[in-house]
């Protein structure tokens, strides 16, 4: 893995806190944060898939329409994505159509998959591909300890909820 500086860090923390606002609200616990080349907070999201009744209201697709619709292609480019878990294809491949930077996950899709699948959840409605896998030209770093944790436990909580415990 990369080392993250004190910038990134700060952005993942965000997202974990945004994850966490997602699911206080009855979704589940995804958030993500757009910066621009110089660190600075463009715009932030969280999932918004039970309270919009939309399964496609994730928050890294919500930062791509953002993104597209305030950015030049020079500045999506020179962006970073922060999010709380590594994106599923649908966000991977519209992140790599509208040209965004880097991404850093605090959860790996795998990492996610894994922990569901030892909870017998089912797993989820698309396949699990690394972003690499769907848009190959995207940098990407997931799986940030102690952050990954953090989302284990936000993740566990919805699980929990779910079953009503």
């Amino acid at each position: 893995m990369n080392s993250l500086s004190p910038l990134d860090e700060q952005h993942l923390r965000r997202c974990v806190e945004l994850a966490e606002q997602a699911l206080d609200a009855g979704d589940d616990p995804f958030g993500s944060v757009l910066v621009d080349a110089d660190g600075a907070v463009l715009a932030e999201a969280l999932n918004r898939e039970s309270t919009d009744q939309d399964p496609t209201a994730h928050p890294e697709l919500e930062l791509v329409h953002w993104a597209i619709a305030h950015l030049t292609p020079e500045q999506r480019a020179a962006s970073t994505v922060y999010t709380s878990g590594e994106h599923c294809p649908m966000c991977a491949a519209a992140h790599g159509w509208a040209g965004l930077g880097r991404i850093v996950a605090v959860v790996s899709s795998t990492q996610l998959a894994e922990w569901r699948a030892s909870w017998g959840l089912p797993p989820g409605p698309v396949a699990v591909l690394p972003v690499g896998g769907v848009a190959p030209n995207v940098s990407v770093i997931a799986g940030v300890p102690p952050f990954d944790l953090q989302m284990r436990e936000l993740h566990l909580r919805a699980r929990q909820r779910r079953a009503g415990e």
